[in-house]
């Protein structure tokens, strides 16, 4: 009988066993207890503008089928035929009329239901095709983000999301009044556990080290923006292992401070935008372009990332897949759009500043937590003067390790089986 590792003894309040990352069975723990019982990011609203769109993604390790049926309603299911398993969509995205399996025909509607079996006679009646729906997952949706989830039991996305609801509200400002759109994306793999980027993207310690290359290739008032280590910026926890850090207070609501001067690199921008717009809409438009100050955590697999979407999906126990999500204004100008993606492409981009590096320290933390035993990963930076707001919000500084502690109270909560449901009230 396999003896299964026990939660409660890898994770502490400022610490976490360096196991974490490499157990196998901790991690098949974890596609059960994590991926399947809590709200995953599927898609953003403009992946599936029109009836019959879908996009083909993964919850875990499970592929599912997100689509758009022919009353609009979103709906995510496995991409799984009924019959003997096989998937039944292989495009990455596209619009269809139904998805059919190419080994016996079996044909689904957008909904999932089954519409048809080639040669259904030979069931002799014993096949009702209103039993065999493709199977349909929880879906809700807030602000354009869909989420989805094996478990129908679970607390309501609305109080799932809670306190980050005001945090996603002044993320999509970015598009300047016109509506967010994704506008395509960058795919990698990391030789990695999923922890290691979950933690990434609330650690802004590692900024001023890791990407000085980064710094480095930009002018000197864009080096004093990105010089925030030391600043008032601040890591806050906001609840079922959400966070948010801000390292640019300045740009946390995009619709303020309208009147400032407008930055050296976005002049010539805003030179072009003026023949079409208006001052204070040009002002918007170029700070939608320059993204938001902060990176808001969704736990387990979503970030908010400044002015993209970075996605996460545990491959194996030492291996991730991580997405680079583009985003920009849906209706707003061209010229917009296209500053934000050579922005997307300088720093997160195959050949830009940022994920490289990032990616090579990610690869070390791996190697290196595989040396020595009982020795304690540390998350203890900023716990000394955290402290609580009067909504309860536990703060630090934003080199303070706040985030990852919030996302490991989660995991821990996860883990043993303790996730609080709807009928408590939570």
């Amino acid at each position: 009988m396999d003896i299964l590792p026990d939660p409660t003894t890898l994770v502490n309040e400022d610490s976490a066993d360096g196991s974490i990352y490499s157990n196998p069975d901790l991690f098949d723990m974890e596609m059960d207890r994590i991926f399947m019982h809590n709200w995953i990011w599927v898609a953003h609203r403009s992946d599936l503008p029109e009836s019959g769109n879908y996009i083909t993604t993964f919850i875990g390790q499970h592929p599912v089928i997100v689509s758009r049926d022919r009353k609009g309603e979103v709906h995510v299911m496995l991409n799984r035929c009924r019959h003997r398993g096989a998937t039944v969509c292989e495009h990455k995205k596209g619009k269809a009329a139904s998805f059919v399996c190419p080994y016996h025909g079996w044909a689904y509607g957008l909904d999932g239901a089954l519409r048809g079996v080639p040669f259904q006679e030979g069931y002799t009646g014993q096949l009702d095709k209103s039993n065999y729906p493709l199977i349909s997952l929880r879906v809700e949706e807030y602000n354009g983000l869909i989420f989805a989830s094996f478990d129908h039991d679970i607390m309501s996305l609305d109080a799932w999301l809670g306190r980050t609801k005001p945090w996603i509200d002044l993320f999509m400002k970015q598009g300047a009044g016109w509506p967010i759109k994704t506008m395509g994306e960058h795919k990698f793999t990391f030789p990695g556990n999923w922890k290691i980027q979950l933690e990434n993207t609330t650690d802004a310690y590692h900024f001023p080290i890791v990407h000085k290359s980064f710094l480095d290739s930009v002018d000197s008032e864009t080096q004093n923006t990105f010089d925030f280590v030391e600043g008032n910026g601040y890591v806050e926890d906001l609840g079922h292992g959400h966070s948010v850090m801000v390292m640019i207070p300045d740009l946390v609501d995009l619709d303020e401070n309208l009147e400032a001067p407008i930055p050296e690199r976005f002049q010539e921008l805003a030179d072009e935008l003026a023949k079409d717009y208006p001052d204070e809409q040009v002002r918007r438009i170029v700070r939608a372009v320059g993204g938001s100050g902060f990176n808001l955590n969704l736990f387990p697999n979503l970030a908010c990332s400044m002015a993209f979407f970075r996605v996460l999906r545990p491959l194996a126990v030492m291996e991730t897949e991580i997405r680079h999500i583009a985003i920009g204004m849906d209706g707003g100008p061209e010229l917009g759009n296209e500053m934000r993606l050579r922005l997307h492409e300088h720093f997160q981009g195959p050949m830009g500043f940022g994920t490289p590096d990032d990616s090579e320290a990610w690869d070390r933390v791996q190697r290196g937590s595989l040396a020595g035993r009982d020795i304690s990963i540390l998350l203890n930076r900023g716990l000394g003067h955290e402290a609580q707001r009067e909504d309860g919000n536990l703060f630090s500084d934003v080199s303070a390790e706040t985030g990852m502690r919030a996302a490991y109270r989660q995991w821990l909560v996860d883990m043993t089986g303790k996730t609080v449901r709807a009928e408590n009230g939570e």
